[in-house]
């Protein structure tokens, strides 16, 4: 099975908007797995621009046109929102916000997401009888991989350079279905996903009822804030269950739209993200970012 991408044709601007600034994360993903790990010391531009090799006038220009802001803006909002933050005071605005069924004023979180649990019976079939599409398209956070069931988008991941093993680990968590490779349609969904498309993104929760529950739970994390993971399990149903629900966590196959990133160690350290701590770091950035603005 070729997993060859090809790039999206010039006619198509969004397309190739997207494509410049997926290209542009994977430039700045040193930086950002530098600045995951240094943020809370407000690193300068030119110690961030020496760690990845740039001289700092070829790092702001990168940065700035892939973020939209400048690295110390983008640095300054991640400081601004945690700073907001305690675990105390952001555990009760949090529950109050659950206990309502309010949400987040980002579309991400908010407009974005219009779920759709699968059912028990293909949950536990693993996918089989599923129909998926599959494909690459770029997303502002690197090269995406788009999994498509009938009802809506089943999941997205992303790849570092070995689309392989992406598809592969992708793969795995759906065995049983009937897979066919479409690229048009994933870039269909990009554009939707991240180019200002009309109305929701469907979503359809392929996972255990308990997995579903923990997803749900994620949804409710406005954009630009965090929760620890005993929040979460609190959420849930299950507060003890900080294992299951670190699992739970970690399994979620629809990178950033069930924002598993907005899930942090008590310690408030940015920890534990399958598709790696840089992106983690990209994804809170920016919603820090919109948040503000």
């Amino acid at each position: 099975m070729t997993m060859a991408y090809d790039a999206p044709p010039a006619e198509n601007l969004e397309l190739v908007r997207l494509a410049e600034r997926s290209v542009d994360y994977h430039r700045m993903a040193k930086a950002l797995d530098w600045l995951a790990a240094r943020w809370s010391d407000h690193p300068s531009l030119d110690e961030a621009a020496q760690a990845v090799g740039l001289s700092p006038f070829h790092f702001q220009r990168i940065f700035t046109r892939w973020a939209g802001v400048s690295p110390k803006s983008f640095v300054a909002a991640i400081a601004h929102a945690e700073a907001r933050r305690s675990l105390e005071a952001g555990g009760t605005v949090l529950d109050a916000a659950f206990d309502a069924g309010l949400s987040g004023p980002s579309r991400l979180h908010d407009l974005f997401i219009a779920q759709e649990a699968a059912t028990p019976g293909e949950v536990r079939r693993r996918g089989e009888g599923m129909k998926l599409r599959w494909g690459w398209a770029p997303t502002p956070f690197g090269k995406g991989l788009f999994v498509m069931a009938d009802r809506g988008l089943a999941g997205l991941a992303f790849s570092d350079g070995d689309d392989e093993a992406s598809f592969a680990d992708m793969h795995r968590r759906f065995p049983a279905a009937t897979w066919t490779r479409d690229d048009m349609a994933a870039q269909a969904m990009a554009l939707h996903a991240f180019a200002g498309g009309e109305g929701p993104v469907p979503v359809v929760l392929i996972g255990s009822p308990y997995h579903v529950q923990v997803w749900k739970a994620l949804l409710r994390i406005p954009a630009g804030e965090t929760a620890t993971y005993g929040q979460v399990a609190h959420w849930a149903g299950k507060p003890k269950a900080f294992q299951a629900t670190g699992g739970a966590i970690g399994a979620n196959p629809i990178s950033l739209l069930i924002p598993c990133h907005r899930a942090i160690a008590k310690s408030g350290k940015l920890t534990g993200y399958h598709w790696g701590l840089a992106r983690k770091a990209a994804i809170l950035g920016m919603e820090a970012v919109a948040a503000a603005s």
